[in-house]
Formats: structure tokens, sequence, C-alpha cells
């Protein structure tokens, strides 16, 4: 069945990421031996230690410390959560961007959250990929908490979830 043309011509390469979004979901279930709670919890902590060091200037005291902190919690959730989460956005990348390569986890992950916990996708964070449904454009692989998911953002206007914790 062709799929229908769209203005941009992306129209079979849309319905084809949306088929393989399906697939992911189908066949990598999140919580094969995992505590998503737990996962959800670290995720969180993260991003919020990640938020507290982009309100340090470099000539704050504190600066170093929570730098440090934040790579000992980085070093942590990879030991912890990396190999399963390596896992799921290996599943992604053959899906979405076959061409480009899975980095560590915590690569993934956005800058900060609001006061609901939920991240605003802006499209410059995350993970730049060459995702085959829209080619020649930037677009961003992107790991959010509550509930956790995985998001393909595409310059101003594409939010895709194309992997949600179960």
């Amino acid at each position: 069945m062709a799929g229908k043309k769209t203005s941009n011509g992306t129209g079979d390469l849309e319905q084809r990421l949306e088929l393989a979004v399906d697939v992911i979901k189908f066949v990598k279930k999140p919580t094969d031996g995992m505590n998503n709670e737990e996962l959800n919890n670290s995720l969180v902590t993260l991003i919020q230690k990640k938020q507290e060091l982009s309100k340090l200037s470099y000539n704050d005291e504190r600066y170093d410390d929570v730098e440090e902190e934040l790579h000992d919690l980085e070093d942590t959730f990879n030991d912890n959560f990396g190999e399963f989460l390596e896992d799921v956005l290996g599943d992604v990348h053959a899906q979405v961007c076959p061409d480009t390569d899975v980095l560590l986890p915590t690569a993934y992950l956005p800058d900060a959250m609001n006061a609901e916990g939920q991240v605003e996708i802006t499209g410059k964070e995350g993970v730049w990929v060459e995702a085959d449904a829209y080619p020649n454009k930037e677009a961003r692989l992107l790991l959010v908490p509550n509930p956790m998911r995985i998001f393909l953002s595409v310059g101003k206007n594409v939010r895709q979830e194309v992997w949600k914790s179960e």
C-alpha cells in the first residue's frame, strides 16, 4: 500500500516511522527485569542536578562540587541502567536513525524540567541523529521522565514519542 505523499515529500517515510515505532513498542518491553520507578527517579535526580549546575556561574565556589556530584550521578546512572537503556536506544536507533551511533544514555538527557517535573522539548537538547523519515532535517532523540519516554524532535514542530516505559 503506497503512503500519501505530503507537500514535503515525506509521506512514505512518515508511515514507515510510525510502523517502526509500533514495532519498537511491541518488540521491546521496557519492564524486562527493570525497576521503572527507580530508573525514573534516578533520571529525575540527574536532570535536577544538571539544572542546578546550569544556574551556577563558573566563579561560584559550589560549582566544582556540584559538577563532581553530577558526574558521580551520571556514572552511577550508567552503571545501574546503562545496559538496559543502551538496549532500548539501540532498538530506537535501528528503526528511526540506523546511520547514527548509540551514545551513553546520559547524552540523551534534557538540561531542565519545569516545576511539575515535565520537560519542555525545545529541539535543542538530546542527541543529534539522522532520522530516515526526515532527511536533511535537524533531528534529536531525547530521554525524558514522568513517565519515562524517548522523543524524536525534528525542527520546531515535530515531537514524536518513539518509546515509552510501561
